[in-house]
This record gives structure tokens, sequence and C-alpha cells, in this order.
């Protein structure tokens, strides 16, 4: 379990202070993360590596010189917002671009994917790698499903080490990417990992036996088997890896770099005991050992368990992988002499500028306002509902994650129409708001959906029915285009999509927009039911896809649930047009 915290809720905060304070030589707080507190070579491509907290020594004791740039974090178990990630990487760009560098989870692909959008669009050149090392996540044929594991480090500090010599941005993108497909990983678990303030563990394995393949959440692996010898559990892993090889590797002769992780709780003195067996096992195979590292490197709390490693090096990414580095958690070589950022270098908040809108786009957003309202109530009056129906085949937080993103565009559109903001801009200040507070893939999600609204909206006209419409489907397709479900995957997009596409039809047909709304929201509700007939191919929930059948998705039934209660808004005898803007 968690020994020491006060309030949960403010665990991350906390550690992340702690954190700051004791390596303040090498790392400095930013928005949404660290970055170095030292001097990097300007006009080189910067590094930015993130993911939930919980992990450490990932992502945040891998930031310094020879590793990355910076590092965004979220919450405990939680992508960081991609709010939170532009902030750092803003802070951490040197000139030349940035790279985004994180485990293949489906809400840090969401977050860290927009993020680059919005980069690119303030004229920041950025590239992303998603890494996925984790071969029992997924099979060959499907690698980019795979998940990001221990070989995060070996992905993040080649690219860094690039960096460091100038390459350019595709040119560290091109090394990433072939570390990343010349790295695999195995893990195991032997117990779950206890959040602050839980009760029980995330997840269990029975007593005496262990999870072969579990992932670094309690993903499912592919078998549980009673606890092995050292010696047979070097034999299971090692033949394991090698049958999954890259395709241009030669087993004999091979130059490889091992990484043995231990994920919380199994100790060193048991790591290299195991190392011992894993080394002799290698060798035997004709194996070169170019680098060894045994420790911590990527964590699950107190999780019991550990991760088996293999980088088959080529002879650049050795050479890259041998350079110097001075991370917290990360050293080797000479220490890299650098100065220490001029103390005048602040993450300074600036006052976030209201853009200018017409009065037809303030009276809209009371509105808007209202809806949020409207949403926030509904989301919140189901939150159990919602976690028990998340609980079937996921991990039952699909209710608090929405109820923390509701309250926080809540209070951000109230603030956002106090301050004199338009329509469009109310709903991408929420958007903000609630992905930066929710975290996730329910929170990225609903970030792309109301910041595609809201730009589609705008803050000069009063939208009109054909207006809101397209913004809608836009949204639609921006969740496909970004998260990459589909149709029949057993998401929220077998709601949004028919909801978005019913209603865009009906107004095309001069349907009024209030009279379409309620139309398309009856048939939302339908298209939600209907996803207990489907078999999730996205997400946790798709290892456990049995366990589902029968049961809607806990996505599409929210989704239902507030266009219907959006619906209610649209007559304006329905607005409030008071101080507080709610909806009766």
């Amino acid at each position: 379990m968690t020994w020491l915290f006060n309030n949960p809720s403010e665990f991350a905060k906390e550690m992340i202070a702690g954190f700051v304070s004791a390596n303040a030589d090498v790392v400095r707080q930013v928005s949404g993360g660290v970055i170095r507190n030292t001097e990097s070579t300007p006009g080189t491509v910067a590094i930015v590596i993130g993911g939930g907290s919980g992990h450490y020594p990932a992502f945040a004791g891998l930031v310094g010189q020879g590793m990355a740039h910076g590092a965004a974090m979220g919450n405990l178990f939680a992508s960081p917002s991609a709010q939170q990630i532009c902030a750092v990487a803003r802070a951490a760009n040197q000139g030349a671009g940035v790279l985004l560098a994180f485990g293949n989870y489906a809400g840090d692909v969401l977050h860290f994917g927009l993020a680059r959008e919005r980069l690119i669009a303030e004229g920041i050149p950025c590239e992303l790698i998603a890494v996925t090392d984790d071969i029992t996540s997924a099979a060959v044929g499907e690698i980019e499903k795979r998940r990001g594991v221990a070989g995060d480090l070996v992905v993040f500090k080649v690219a860094a080490a690039a960096a460091e010599q100038g390459a350019s941005l595709q040119e560290v993108l091109e090394v990433a990417q072939a570390a990343n497909s010349r790295t695999r990983t195995l893990g195991i678990a032997f117990s779950g990992c206890t959040l602050p303030g839980a009760e029980s563990p995330l997840f269990t394995v029975p007593e005496g036996m262990m999870g072969f393949g579990m992932g670094i959440h309690g993903e499912p692996g592919i078998s549980e088997v009673p606890v092995p010898s050292a010696d047979s559990l070097a034999d299971m892993m090692v033949e394991r890896l090698l049958e999954d090889l890259p395709s241009e590797v030669v087993v004999k002769g091979a130059r490889v770099g091992v990484v043995l992780n231990g994920l919380g709780s199994v100790k060193y003195e048991e790591l290299f005991v195991l190392w011992h067996c894993v080394q002799l096992r290698l060798q035997a195979k004709g194996i070169i050992l170019a680098d060894i590292q045994v420790g911590e490197f990527v964590t699950s709390f107190d999780m019991a368990g550990l991760s088996l490693t293999l980088t088959w090096f080529t002879e650049k990414l050795e050479a890259l992988w041998l350079l110097p580095a001075y991370s917290p958690a990360f050293k080797r070589g000479s220490v890299i002499a650098a100065k220490p950022l001029a103390a005048n270098h602040s993450d300074e908040q600036q006052q976030e500028c209201i853009p200018e809108s017409s009065s037809e786009s303030r009276e809209s957003a009371i509105t808007v306002v209202a809806m949020v309202d409207a949403l926030a109530s509904v989301v919140i009056e189901n939150v159990e509902e919602l976690g028990r129906i998340d609980a079937i085949a996921g991990d039952g937080d699909h209710g608090i994650g929405m109820e923390r993103g509701v309250r926080a565009a809540r209070e951000s559109a109230h603030l956002s129409l106090s301050a004199g903001a338009g329509a469009g801009t109310v709903l991408q200040q929420a958007a903000d708001a609630w992905a930066d507070k929710a975290g996730g893939t329910s929170g990225a999600i609903w970030g792309v959906i109301l910041n595609t609204i809201g730009t589609g909206i705008g803050n000069h006209k009063q939208p009109d029915a054909i207006t809101v419409a397209r913004a809608i489907n836009d949204a639609a397709h921006g969740v496909m285009h970004f998260g990459k479900a589909k149709l029949g995957d057993k998401t929220l997009v077998d709601v949004l999509l028919p909801f978005s596409e019913m209603l865009l039809n009906e107004v095309n047909q001069q349907t009024s927009l209030a009279e379409a709304w309620v139309k398309s929201a009856l048939y939302a509700e339908q298209c939600a039911d209907r996803t207990a007939e489907l078999l999730p191919k996205m997400g946790r929930a798709r290892p456990l896809a049995e366990r589902s059948f029968g049961t809607p998705d806990a996505g599409a039934i929210s989704m239902a649930l507030i266009v219907n209660a959006v619906g209610h808004c649209f007559s304006r005898a329905d607005v409030c047009h008071s101080e507080e803007a709610r909806c009766r």
C-alpha cells in the first residue's frame, strides 16, 4: 500500500513540489510539469516526454542534460492534458522544434496528438512518437497497438542524445522510431499496486501466482502461472522475448542493451539474482551484452513485479545510448557541464487574453454556459452508474473522471462568460479545463469535442443551426481522427457520429435546431443502448472484451445523457438569463 500522503487528491501536486525541491540543480517546475534547470544549446531539438504520475522515475526523473528537456506530468495514472503538454513544450523549446515522446496509451495518444496540432499552429515544429515495446499487449501484426513500458527509457535516451548532437527534428524522430522498432519488453506481476488513499489494490493476482505479461496498470497479460524460481522465470522471459524479434535481427552476435526494471516492490537484490540467471541464457545464445541496466526506471507505486527489456542495437543506436547523461534518476558517463538557467527564466503565468467577440456571440455565450451547466448536472447525477458500467470491463473510473471534467468545465465557462467571452471562447476554455482536470481518454475526447465546436461557432456571429450542426459533425470526425476509433468499436463514437449525422441531415432539411436536436438525441439514446451488443476494440476494455458483452459502453451512455440534457437548453424560455446563467 501507499503509506505516506495527506489528501489523496493533492498527492501528485505535493509529490512534484518535493521532487523539484530535492533536485533543483537539475529540474525546474513550470506549468504542466518540469523542464531542465540548466541551459541547453540554442537551435537544437527539445525532447518533451510525459504521462501519468505514479511511475517514477518516469517521467520527471528522466529530465536533464543528455536526457529529456521537459516532462509533462498528469495526475496519478492519468495522461497530462494537451494544455499541460503545450506549456512544457513552450518552456523547453530551443528553437528547432519539439519531439513529444510517451507510452502508447489511449489518453496519452489523444492529449499528445492535440498538443502537437496546437504547437504547430503556434509556429513550433513538432513531431511525436508513441513507444510500443510491450510484446504481450498486441500481436506482431498489430504492433502499433502495443503499450509503452520500460522501453520508454531507451527511446527517450537515444532521441535526447541525437538532439544534443544537433540533429534536425526529422532526424531525431527517425532515431526514436528506430529505437522503438528494435526494443522489446516483457513484464510480470506478483501483486497489484494501491493508490494513495485507496482501500484495496488497483488489481490483484491470486496468492502464489504470477501474472505473465501484465501491464504496469494491471492490464491483462498472457496467463497466470505459479510463481517460478528465478531460473525458471529467466527461461520463460528470455524464450518469449526471443520469439518476438525485429525482422532484421540475427540473434547470434547481436549487440543488445538490457534493462531489467523493478516495478516498485521487488528489491534490487532480487533483481540481481534474476539478472544473473538472464545473463547466462542470453550469452548462451551468442548475444553480446553491450550495456546492462538493473534498477527502477518505470514503476507502478508498490506493484510487485518487474520487466525485462532488450534493445537490439545498431551501431548508431548503441553510440547514442552510451553518450553521457545527467538526470535525477539516470546518469551515465562524465558529468555534463551546463550552466544553470538564469534566475529570471521563470514560468510566469500570463493572464489569458479573451479574444474579441460580437454582442451577438456574447449573448449566445449565455446559452452556451447554460448548456455546460446542464451537461455537468446530468453527469454528476449519474456518476455512480457510469462507474458501475465502466467497471464491468474497464477500471471503473469513467464516472469519476467525467465528474472532474464537467466541474472544471462549468467553472471555466462561468469565468469566461464573466470576462466577456464570446460563445466560441467559452467552449474552448471549458474544453481546456475539462481535459486538464479530467485527464485520461475521456478528458482528451471531450477536449476535442468542445474545442472543435467552439472553433466552429466562433465569436463573431450568433451561431445558426447549420453552423452548430457542422461544428458537431466536425467534432465527431475530430474524435475519430485523434482517437482512431470507428463505428462498431464500442466507444462514444457509436453515439456521437450517428447523432451528428442525423442532426446535420435534419437542419439541412430546414428543421429547426431545437427540433432537430431533440430528434437526434432520441436516436443517440438508441445508439448508446445498442453498444451492449458490441465487443470493445479500443482502450483498456479490449483485452476483456467478452465481459462487456450485454452491457453498453460507459462513454456512449454518458454521451447520450449529455446530448439529451443539452437539448433542453435550446429554447430561450428554458434559459435563465441571470448572473448564474443556469438551465432551468
